[in-house]
């Protein structure tokens, strides 16, 4: 049963399908950011809780790597910290 302002109302688009976007570009290129972005996200986590975890179980590393501003002995100790962690899973697993 149809109402009467059903045919009072003209049936005219805001937007003219032809000037639609019918490439599905615009919509992949910003899931491929955010996915992006996510990743960079969980890495820089992850690095943080490395370096937070290598400050309160080596902190004379941490100190003499500061002090004399090598970063090195850090990266060396921070690499290690995360390949512990990753083989202590693996080994879980």
């Amino acid at each position: 049963m149809a109402t009467w302002y059903a045919n009072a109302v003209p049936r005219i688009s805001a937007v003219d399908p032809s000037e639609l976007a019918t490439d599905r570009d615009a919509d992949t290129g910003m899931g491929r950011a955010a996915s992006v972005a996510g990743l960079v996200a969980i890495l820089a986590a992850i690095v943080a809780a490395a370096t937070i975890w290598l400050v309160l179980t080596d902190p004379v590393t941490v100190a003499t790597s500061v002090e004399d501003g090598e970063i090195s002995p850090l990266v060396r100790q921070l690499a290690q910290v995360l390949y512990n962690a990753v083989a202590g899973l693996l080994d879980y697993l």
